[in-house]
């Protein structure tokens, strides 16, 4: 690679020799010490690559071999600059460029983040800019170790953080906790306001496993939407058996319950459906700081149409977009068909909804033991209508009502009597 670039440096020619004993000609190179490259026969000739200093050397070992020499090309920056030497232009411009090359290289253009899944990229940009790191800065001003220390104070949840300068990049690895150390706070904050856990619908106690607050109900009580489950005040009683106070923290318990779910779904006997006709018009259209210059009109050109937008915006890098982008708008035109569903796709269409609606269900963690949906088909309709026989988690959270305990105070003063 290092001689090609020498080569390409010094410049360099592709030359043929023919002749009376063109292997002599090569030997009397290899004596006087004239590097040459690429050999190779063409017929009675050879051609080969060799220097502008070598070349310069052959004329007196071609009249002695009786060989001819031809100039076949040239290579390298010598002959470049000879073949355009009257385009001064040119070359200003290729000055200029490493000119602006060079200026480019003094800025940050692009802040790149890796490893953040949790703050995403337009959130640690945004705080960064607060903290005067942002595209277009210089190089000299980037203060690694204050952006890291910045990211460590400001982000609990961060564990690990590093910064680096690379080119015109400003390079942010970071490695987030995987127990968020926000969730934490948040949950400690909550727990400074007691709670009740209660009913978030009707049904039976399956299963109760209490951690902190005063279980209210047993297995097999059936309970009603509201009843309070777990109570978050805990009575203080003195030997006598009086209340003297109340402690209060936040409930928390696992309670499942058999319910019950009605549900229903109903979809017309007919449906209509866009059958494009393959009319088109497009619209381009620039934008640049909010203001929108369109070519053409695609508006009210059709009866129906759908209207398609791509738009593409000018960026340097990852980050650092311009306030200029471009696109095209696309109106594609159709018409309405209606079609009317047979007795199989009509109960495999409301089958396929139900199905849906049960993943749902189990995504959520709810078990269905049962379930007595049935389809109907209608006159225009069709409808699936059912109970679902459910066991699911059935805690909610409420506020504890926080009571006062009025204090009693007894008259112990007496007298005798003389």
């Amino acid at each position: 690679m290092i001689r090609s670039l020498i080569r390409c440096m010094k410049g360099y020619v592709k030359v043929r020799v023919e002749g009376y004993s063109p292997e002599r000609f090569l030997n009397m190179c290899s004596f006087h010490g004239i590097y040459i490259w690429g050999l190779s026969p063409m017929g009675n000739a050879y051609e080969m690559y060799m220097t502008v200093s070598g070349f310069k050397k052959l004329r007196p070992l071609a009249r002695k071999t009786h060989t001819k020499i031809f100039v076949i090309r040239k290579y390298g920056l010598p002959f470049f600059l000879i073949r355009y030497r009257k385009r001064r232009l040119f070359f200003v411009g290729a000055i200029l460029c490493m000119v602006l090359l060079k200026l480019y290289s003094l800025f940050i253009w692009d802040i790149h983040f890796e490893g953040n899944e949790k703050w995403t990229d337009a959130a640690l940009t945004e705080f960064l800019a607060s903290e005067e790191v942002a595209p277009f800065m210089l190089k000299s001003q980037v203060d690694c170790q204050g952006i890291v220390k910045a990211i460590r104070k400001e982000y609990n949840d961060i564990v690990w953080v590093s910064a680096s300068v690379d080119g015109s990049r400003l390079k942010i690895q970071i490695k987030e906790n995987e127990d968020t150390f926000r969730e934490e706070e948040d949950t400690h904050t909550k727990g400074e306001q007691p709670t009740d856990l209660i009913a978030s619908s009707d049904g039976v106690i399956t299963d109760i496993v209490t951690r902190s607050g005063v279980p209210q109900v047993h297995v097999g009580d059936e309970v009603k939407k509201g009843d309070i489950l777990v109570l978050g005040r805990i009575e203080v009683l003195d030997d006598s058996g009086e209340v003297t106070g109340y402690q209060y923290q936040q409930s928390d318990a696992d309670i499942y319950a058999d319910t019950e779910l009605w549900y229903e779904n109903s979809i017309p006997l007919t449906r209509k459906e866009k059958v494009y006709d393959g009319k088109e018009s497009r619209q381009g259209f620039v934008r640049i700081f909010g203001w929108t210059v369109s070519a053409g009109s695609i508006n009210n050109k059709y009866e129906n149409s759908e209207i398609h937008t791509k738009e593409k915006q000018a960026k340097i890098g990852e980050n650092f977009y311009l306030p200029f982008s471009w696109g095209t708008k696309t109106a594609r035109s159709y018409s309405w068909q209606s079609e009317k569903y047979t007795r199989e796709e009509i109960r495999q269409k409301l089958s396929e909804d139900f199905q849906l609606f049960c993943s749902e269900l189990e995504e959520k963690g709810v078990q269905i033991k049962e379930n007595d949906v049935k389809i109907q088909l209608y006159e225009n309709s069709a409808s699936a209508s059912g109970t679902l026989y459910l066991n699911e988690k059935i805690t909610r959270e409420a506020d504890t009502e926080i009571l006062n305990v009025e204090r009693k105070e007894t008259d112990e003063s007496g007298g005798t009597d003389d």
